[in-house]
């Protein structure tokens, strides 16, 4: 097999670096599958591997990118054959294990995911993590009693990859859903995904919060911890139901057990690197039929493999909106 381009993180002198390399398959980590990456997708996990801004790398070197999608060309395990259309995302792909930003992956077949129907390798990765993490929060909260005609749900980060396709998601399953955001300029993005309002949240007093407040939400997706967490335990309704999937604000957050005891809050943990391969495959099949966002293209900026160095920063500022999908063969 010929050889290929990879982006590498590499660390010296206590420093991280990342740059584009000649690789074979041999050097790969070992795998039961080898892919040929068709996309990849930047994560804000993704920047600050890259670029050193978070201790995630566990492993020197290391090809970064925790998403792909691709075509088997090898395989030593029966449940994948040469030409199969396949996903893998998170468990330890570019932070202890080589990634997706490579034109060729080596992965272990208990990581993969077979591309659903109706689905395309581009669309895969449109999605990638930040869509499936949106699908397992949207399902948890299902799980915990969510209906659309329980009351509004509220979205915060709303301009992230997460956030973005929550919207379009909770939007097409029938949810009033509020995006919360910084960005007042993003009104008409925010609105043409879905929501149905758009709150600032310059509007909200952080410096006040309440133990137990006004009640407004029937379920929330938090992105950010923090304040804003904060703020959304003291103002969920009776049996809300929050998912909570980011820190891109904090990891910490203040609260009392009121809301959890006075009103049966559930603030519930999604964690989508490890998730059992039944709820992986069932997020995945959702997300081609009833969970598809259906506002995509919207969301979505196309990244040639050879730009890829030039996202992490934006990424990292919040200078960027929705995903970047990267286009391994340009």
């Amino acid at each position: 097999m010929e050889n290929f381009k990879a982006y590498r993180i590499r660390e010296l002198d206590k420093k991280i670096s990342a740059r584009f390399e000649e690789m074979t398959v041999s050097e790969l980590d070992p795998g039961d599958v080898v892919i040929r990456v068709a996309y990849s997708s930047v994560n804000y996990k993704d920047a600050l591997a890259a670029t050193g801004a978070g201790r995630v790398i566990r492993r020197f070197p290391c090809v970064g990118g925790i998403d792909m999608s691709g075509t088997v060309v090898e395989s030593s395990d029966s449940r994948f054959a040469k030409g199969d259309a396949v996903i893998a995302t998170s468990y330890d792909l570019g932070v202890s294990r080589d990634g997706g930003f490579a034109q060729y992956a080596r992965v272990p077949a208990e990581w993969i995911v077979h591309m659903p129907p109706g689905m395309t390798l581009f669309e895969a990765m449109a999605l990638g993590t930040a869509g499936y993490t949106a699908a397992l929060g949207v399902m948890r909260m299902e799980q915990n009693g969510l209906k659309p005609a329980g009351g509004p749900v509220v979205v915060n980060g709303a301009t992230g990859g997460v956030g973005s396709i929550a919207i379009d998601i909770l939007s097409r399953l029938g949810f009033a859903v509020t995006a919360l955001t910084g960005k007042e300029s993003e009104t008409g993005y925010l609105k043409g995904l879905g929501a149905k309002d758009v709150m600032l949240r310059s509007s909200i007093d952080f410096s006040k919060i309440k133990p137990m407040d006004k009640t407004l939400w029937a379920g929330a997706v938090d992105n950010l911890g923090g304040e804003a967490l904060s703020w959304l335990m003291s103002t969920m309704q009776q049996s809300g139901t929050i998912a909570c999937i980011g820190n891109a604000s904090s990891f910490n957050f203040s609260a009392t057990v009121f809301p959890l005891i006075l009103r049966g809050v559930s603030l519930l943990g999604i964690d989508s690197g490890y998730t059992p391969m039944p709820l992986r495959s069932e997020a995945w099949r959702r997300l081609s039929t009833d969970m598809k966002p259906a506002h995509l293209e919207e969301l979505t900026v196309t990244v040639p493999f050879a730009e890829l160095g030039g996202t992490f920063d934006r990424l990292i500022k919040g200078q960027m909106r929705g995903r970047y999908v990267v286009d391994m063969t340009a």
